[in-house]
């Protein structure tokens, strides 16, 4: 644990160390007011909740976590420092989790910014905190998601554009998969146990269930299970791209 935590510091240091993450905390803050205020109309709307706020998040995170995933191991590869990397007194598991967890809490760092809008729409109603408080819980866990997916794709390649592209692309499918647009395209053909399967695999789903304010025992099982199986897939690219 304590390896894994100094991976966690180091890595989390090192996004501070460079002006990116303060671009990103920047986009994401004017993204994430701008749709909301604009698009969502959240002053407009007579409501005091924050709806609009966090539906736009899976989109905002398809553009937005990507950029943080692509790094995590493609730019290691690039620079030859993975192999110092996996050479330290720590296991693989240890060095994966520790990014992952580095890149997670960043994200939440920017997520725990937009604070303000929570406080708006208490000064100017009388919203259930509640469900807003699980709205964030939902977000963090999506992100956590899109993370793992990113860390896992980025130890493929050594281009960071191409674990952009690969990651949004499965993320995109992850997030639609639950919309009626691609139900409708299985059940045409597809038995009903597929296409419930085909819908249980949406991120965008069980992050809908959450931001209602209800947090089911099954969608915290199904971001936990999401986020460990690309954590191992992580691991086990790695292991088999040891000799690249």
């Amino acid at each position: 644990m304590n390896k894994t935590l100094a991976v966690f510091k180091r890595e989390l240091a090192g996004y501070f160390a460079t002006p990116v993450a303060y671009v990103f905390i920047t986009i994401f803050l004017v993204l994430s007011g701008a749709l909301t205020f604009m698009m969502g109309n959240l002053l407009g709307r007579g409501q005091a909740d924050l709806q609009p706020f966090f539906n736009f998040h899976p989109w905002l995170y398809l553009v937005l976590i990507p950029a943080i995933s692509m790094r995590l191991w493609a730019e290691e590869r690039k620079s030859g420092t993975i192999e110092m990397l996996l050479t330290l007194p720590l296991t693989q598991c240890q060095a994966v989790v520790g990014k992952f967890l580095a890149a997670w809490a960043f994200t939440g760092i920017a997520l725990a910014l937009t604070f303000p809008v929570w406080i708006t729409v208490n000064v100017l109603g009388g919203p259930d905190n509640g469900v807003i408080f699980a709205g964030y819980i939902g977000s963090l866990l999506m992100a956590g998601g899109y993370l793992a997916i990113g860390s896992a794709l980025s130890a493929i390649t050594r281009n960071q554009v191409i674990a952009f592209v690969l990651t949004a692309a499965v993320a995109f499918v992850f997030t639609v998969a639950g919309t009626p647009m691609v139900l409708d395209f299985f059940s045409g053909w597809a038995p009903a146990a597929l296409v419930s399967t085909v819908a249980s695999l949406s991120i965008m789903t069980h992050f809908q269930a959450i931001q209602t304010g209800v947090l089911d025992l099954r969608d915290l099982i199904y971001f936990v299970t999401l986020i460990a199986l690309f954590l191992y897939a992580n691991a086990l690219i790695l292991d088999l791209r040891k000799a690249d």
